[in-house]
């Protein structure tokens, strides 16, 4: 999602800051759309390093018969930390 976001701040700064040719008096469309686009590539490039850092998760299950003919069911549950991704 956020990547997403920064697609369209990106999308709309541009468009402000080169395709509208309309004069304010009080605020600079050109700026704002020059701030807006740095702002959508801010976070572009933080929803890119946001996916690369998401953990994985893993789990076994096996089920085994025990010397009294017991089911023995064990589940392992494992989260890699970010180094070993």
């Amino acid at each position: 999602m956020s990547i997403g976001l920064g697609i369209v701040l990106f999308a709309i700064g541009a468009i402000l800051a080169f395709a509208l040719n309309v004069a304010v008096d009080w605020i600079n469309l050109g700026m704002v759309g020059i701030i807006l686009m740095v702002a959508g590539a801010v976070v572009v490039i933080i929803g890119i390093i946001m996916l690369a850092r998401r953990r994985t998760a893993s789990s076994t299950s096996s089920t085994t018969v025990d010397e009294n003919g017991n089911k023995v069911t064990r589940t392992e549950h494992t989260a890699p930390g970010p180094d070993e991704v």
